[in-house]
């Protein structure tokens, strides 16, 4: 019978599936589109091997019926005469119902951003991708023209059995294997004679795998011999490590194809003992943003690895990635034990203290640095907010965009820049920095050449309010309560008339009610007429929309409307009022466009567009009576 992979199955027997159509598309450009190097699949199915033994290795800490042999390795069989290509492991193993979520689904994080990267790579990079993807198992038909996939979960004793030709249905079927773990067969292709020579199989896990802590085995005449040395690559002296060595197991590690940024290699010997290896990815990895907020740093105790769940770097250095390994901690050491151990909380500061003080080197180097930010400025910030032990060294590393400067620019170099009366680092937030940039909030600040800093990342609305001062400068929302302009004089500009506002203020507040919980002039503004800002003390309206966004609520706070009593619109409405004209109509929007200007749309859109429409047509000053359009 023939399904979807998402339908209702029967438990026994034999059953085909079809792969969505979008999976065969995908199918067929790993198959065609990475024909130049096919020696990579060799690389991806040991790779999952490796991960799978790893996983059993963890599960057997809490459930004794998943131990693993003491013998555990991964094999591969060339036959040259059956034209067939074997690669065993003694790992975890497949159910039925893993094999369907495993194999028939290709690239969990994305199958349409896969194809569109593959189709747009240059050919040399193309097989980097693979990985990156989640698609590596599926490069064996690069070199396959079908694969048997036969696997037993450790602690079951059924076995399954997958099959597929690649071209667009697999199917599912009981099997027997006498122990759990995985047999992956390839039916080689005729044009891929060299993948069943044990010669040039040897020398491609020696180029791809060789750090793989699992034993590697090839069989040759019947014999197995090793394949890789099987080193941990993070024990030896870095004297004794290439470059290619640390870039191919930052590869394996990581899923990405890149080079890192930074390499962090080091032993730790005194009252704790561990060796580390960690990466900083030199990209950002794809979905980094959609990744949960823990650390994924493996712990390994003496070379056996016992999981990437330890939390050993707080959240905010989660783009870490890497290898701990330590002899003081016991193999059967459980997850909950972990959390409570006391060599684990000196390895977690021992490790972070190190990362920390390599990202304040690296920093000084600007130019560097600038595009470590780029990449993982924004994860580094959420520190200012969680962690109060490392706020303030968090600040000194962060990077913003600002008023005065292009590029980036650090606290210690806005201070640095601050006027000699001026007693704080002002602030603004909101969606792009380019948007910011051009503010009605800050033109009065710019006007008087006063830096505002430009924070346009989502953290951004939480952390000042954290760190509330920094070398004793406190940090000020430009967009929240009043300004402090006056201390610093008063712009060029400030010498045009202004309007009569104390005639037009309570006409507006009449107009507007209490959509608005104040109207008042301001010195903020240069070349536009009004700006919404919200209360002092209350949360500022980025916050509001963030939380919006999020499904979240915060108390309900009205914003303040501020007018420039120098902009002609401003002197308009007061000669309005004062000849005794209705000003209703053009207070609704003047509070639209203000709300236009601050990335929302007005509260009642129809409403908005029929008084503007009115306004061009020359009929708003007369219509003090019509209602408000109803949606």
């Amino acid at each position: 019978m023939t399904e979807s992979a998402t339908g209702t199955t029967p438990t026994q027997g034999s059953e085909t599936r079809e792969f969505s159509a979008e999976v065969g598309r995908l199918l067929d450009l790993v198959v065609h589109s990475l024909y130049s190097e096919r020696e990579i699949f060799l690389r991806e199915l040991v790779a999952n091997a490796a991960d799978a033994t790893d996983r059993r290795r963890f599960e057997a800490l809490t459930d004794g019926a998943r131990a693993l042999p003491e013998d555990a390795k991964i094999r591969i069989n060339p036959e040259k005469d059956a034209r067939l290509l074997t690669i065993s492991d003694d790992g975890a193993g497949m159910s039925k119902e893993e094999l369907v979520s495993n194999l028939g689904t290709i690239a969990k994080s994305g199958t349409r951003a896969f194809g569109q990267k593959l189709e747009d790579a240059k050919p040399e990079d193309r097989p980097n991708l693979i990985g990156q993807f989640g698609v590596g198992f599926y490069a064996a038909f690069m070199v396959a023209d079908k694969v048997d996939v036969v696997s037993r979960r450790a602690g079951s004793d059924d076995a399954w059995r997958w099959t597929s030709d690649g071209k667009g249905s697999y199917t599912l079927e009981p099997a027997t294997r006498e122990k759990a773990g995985t047999d992956i067969t390839l039916h080689i292709k005729e044009d891929a004679d060299e993948f069943l020579d044990s010669w040039r199989l040897e020398a491609i896990i020696r180029k791809w795998s060789d750090h793989i802590a699992w034993p590697v085995t090839i069989i040759k005449d019947g014999k197995e011999e090793a394949a890789n040395e099987g080193t941990a690559l993070w024990r030896k002296p870095r004297s004794e490590i290439t470059e290619d060595q640390l870039n191919e197991f930052y590869r394996h590690l990581t899923h990405n194809f890149d080079t890192p940024w930074d390499t962090l290699h080091w032993r730790a010997e005194g009252t704790i003992e561990f060796s580390a290896l960690l990466f900083i990815p030199g990209s950002r990895p794809f979905e980094f943003a959609e990744q949960t907020r823990e650390s994924r740093l493996r712990l390994h105790v003496r070379r056996m690895f016992i999981t990437d769940e330890a939390d050993i770097l707080p959240t905010w250095l989660r783009f870490v990635q890497g290898v701990v390994d330590t002899e003081d901690l016991p193999l059967n050491v459980s997850r909950e034990m972990l959390q409570a151990t006391p060599v684990l909380a000196r390895i977690r500061k021992a490790v972070t203290g190190k990362v920390m003080g390599e990202l304040k080197t690296r920093a000084k180097d600007e130019e560097a640095y600038a595009a470590f930010w780029e990449n993982f400025g924004p994860v580094l910030k959420e520190g200012m907010w969680d962690d109060p032990a490392h706020r303030t060294e968090v600040a000194a590393l962060s990077r913003f965009r600002s008023s005065a400067v292009d590029g980036l620019t650090s606290l210690d170099a806005y201070i640095s820049r601050m006027k000699p009366e001026q007693d704080a680092i002002y602030y603004l937030t909101g969606d792009n920095a380019e948007t910011l940039a051009a503010s009605p909030q800050i033109e009065g600040f710019k006007a008087r050449g006063v830096e505002v800093l430009l924070l346009s990342d989502a953290v951004d609305s939480f952390w000042p309010e954290r760190l509330g001062t920094y070398e004793g400068k406190a940090l000020r929302n430009v967009a929240q309560g009043q300004t402090d302009l006056e201390k610093f004089g008063a712009p060029a500009e400030s010498d045009a008339e202004k309007a009569d506002m104390d005639t037009l203020v309570p006409a507006l507040k009449t107009a507007l009610g209490d959509t608005v919980s104040d109207i008042r002039a301001t010195d903020r503004l240069v070349n536009s007429a009004m700006v919404l800002t919200a209360p002092e003390g209350g949360p500022d309206l980025q916050l509001q929309k963030l939380m919006q966004r999020s499904g979240q609520s915060l108390p309900s706070v009205t914003p303040v409307l501020e007018l420039n009593p120098a902009h002609p619109i401003v002197h308009h409405l007061a000669a309005l009022v004062k000849a005794g004209k209705p000003v209703d109509a053009l207070a609704h929007i003047l509070l639209d466009v203000a709300s236009i200007q601050n990335g929302e749309a007005p509260k009642d859109v129809n409403a908005f567009s029929r008084r503007l429409m009115d306004y061009l047509a020359g009929g708003v000053e007369t219509d003090s009576t019509a209602e408000p359009a109803k949606d």
